[in-house]
Formats: structure tokens, sequence, C-alpha cells
């Protein structure tokens, strides 16, 4: 897996209004830096979740006709940038005739209804799930999940889109993984014993 939660320090530029100038310059710089970042997408840092350190705040500069002060200052963030083919893990938290939302730290990806699993998957409005017809798994509402992001498109501001898929196997919910695993176990076994029996007619 990779790292899609990362950290970046970064220079920037503030102005610091006079209700701030009774604050420390690092604090000021730390309350407009977090209106001004916190929450936002950007395309070379992806989703800002915080604020983490503000580094250094320059000396001010006063423009005539402005009562704030001008600042330079190098401050890091911590950021969410997900990445295609990335396998994360996260919480049904919505279901939807379309597909199910997953909620992955900051932000929530869609599995569309034809990528939830390898069958032929059917909502129950009733029950408000997911079922599969020939595997007879379930998804529902609060299930932990894995998936793989098979789409990314994050614009400017405060909104962006992923688009996940669990039709792999070792992905979808523990359940179906375990069954995955159990499933290679066995294939093995009887693999190794047909080598074994092909050894054992050949002596």
């Amino acid at each position: 897996m990779f790292n899609i939660f990362k950290l970046f320090t970064i220079e920037g530029k503030i102005e610091i209004p006079p209700f701030l100038f009774d604050q420390e310059k690092s604090v000021s710089a730390r309350i407009i830096l977090s209106e001004d970042y916190e929450g936002i997408i950007t395309r070379d840092f992806g989703f800002i979740i915080a604020v983490v350190d503000v580094i250094n705040v320059g000396m001010g500069i006063i423009i005539p006709g402005n009562a704030n002060t001008f600042h330079e200052v190098e401050f890091t963030i911590l950021t969410f940038k997900p990445i295609v083919s990335e396998v994360v893990e996260g919480t049904v938290v919505e279901i939807v005739d379309f597909g199910s939302f997953i909620r992955l730290g900051p932000l929530d990806g869609l599995v569309h209804v034809s990528q939830i699993c390898d069958d032929y998957i059917s909502y129950e409005q009733v029950g408000n799930r997911f079922i599969g017809k020939e595997t007879g798994k379930i998804l529902e509402v609060n299930d932990q999940v894995r998936a793989k992001i098979i789409a990314v498109s994050l614009g400017t501001g405060r909104s962006g889109k992923l688009g996940l898929t669990m039709r792999q196997r070792y992905l979808g919910k523990e359940e179906w993984i375990e069954n995955d695993l159990e499933e290679d176990i066995t294939n093995q076994q009887t693999d190794q014993t047909k080598v074994d029996e092909e050894e054992s007619a050949t002596e």
C-alpha cells in the first residue's frame, strides 16, 4: 500500500487583521491558515485535513490604506491524496440503488453496483442492502470493507470524487477476503495432492 496521508511543508502569504494583533504571530497565522486551507481540495496536495504546524511567520508589511499586516509564512499541512490502484479500507456509510458510499478518512468513495463483487448484485430496498445472486454476499451500512481506487477526480474547492472497486479477490468485507484465502489454501492442497499422486505413479 502507498501512504496516502502525507505531510507537506509549504510557503504562502497571509493578512493578519487588527483584532488578532494581541495574539502571538504564530497563533494568529494558524487561525487564518486553518480557515483558508483546512477542508479544501487542491490538485497538488489533495484534500487538506489540517494545518499541523506554523514554522515561521515573516515580518509584517504595512500597506497604506489597509489596516491588516501582510506576512510571508511557512507551515506544514496534513493531506489525504488518493492514488489510483491504491488499496484502502473504510466503512459503508450509505447504500443507494446504484452503489454504496465508503468513508475513507476525510472523503467518501463510490463503489458502483457493478463493482461490488464478481457476481450479479441486486438491491433490496426493504433491508437497504445489496446481495449477490450466486455467492450470497451481503453488503450493508456500517460494514468494514477493503477496496481499490479506480478513479480520482479532485477539482479545487471542497468537492472531489473517488471511484472504487471490490470485484477483485481479497477485496470487500473481511469474510469475503477470508473465503478467498481459504479457497486458495484448498486449491494449493489439491494441486499438491495431484503432484504427489503423479510422482508416486511414476516411481
